[in-house]
């Protein structure tokens, strides 16, 4: 019977040792968090801040459909920042339709505005952008119902016209090159 009051007493003594340390734990990993909100994202202790050029390694914050959260500025330089952020399958459908855009028009002018690239031609405007979605890449030709023959999806703007690229669906860059010389003629649209 003592040695029963013993294990009783040592398993007591046991499971309060047990629930200070979770405590205590639990504390230590609540002042943890509170201090890691107090500073900037990646600013650990001794953390060194950084400079404008190490800003830009920050990995994008994907919105919804996975379409990356770009800053918009001109250049070829953010559009390749958005294609690199791009999740999954659509990033190669990214890369194509860029060296394709680059490819057929000479000097294509480049930027990234709304969380899209854009592309146009210096003094006329855009002539095309697309943006990522969940299930696809939605290209949009700014002057699309005037391009022969006509990109098949329907916008509520008389003019726009879409191309939806969907995964393990080949992507007819014959056609959409045609498309792409046909939109670079035309004037484009500006904000």
């Amino acid at each position: 019977m003592a040695s029963e009051a013993k294990v009783a007493k040592v398993v007591k003594v046991a499971k309060k040792a047990t629930s200070a340390k979770k405590a205590a734990s639990a504390k230590k990993a609540a002042s943890a968090r509170k201090a890691a909100s107090a500073r900037p994202a990646g600013a650990g202790k001794g953390a060194v801040k950084k400079g404008p050029a190490e800003k830009g390694a920050e990995k994008p914050k994907l919105l919804s459909g996975g379409n990356p959260q770009i800053a918009k500025a001109d250049g070829d330089a953010p559009v390749q920042a958005y294609i690199a952020a791009i999740p999954g399958w659509k990033r190669e459908v990214g890369r194509r339709i860029d060296a394709l855009v680059g490819s057929t028009v000479p000097g294509v002018r480049k930027a990234v505005k709304w969380n899209s690239p854009f592309y146009g031609v210096e003094g006329q405007g855009w002539f095309l952008s697309f943006h990522c979605f969940a299930k696809y890449i939605k290209v949009s030709f700014f002057r699309g119902a005037s391009l022969c023959p006509v990109p098949p999806g329907e916008s509520k703007h008389k003019e726009v016209r879409y191309l939806d690229v969907r995964e393990g669906e080949p992507l007819d860059e014959e056609l959409f090159a045609s498309w792409l010389r046909q939109a670079a003629e035309l004037p484009g649209w500006v904000p």
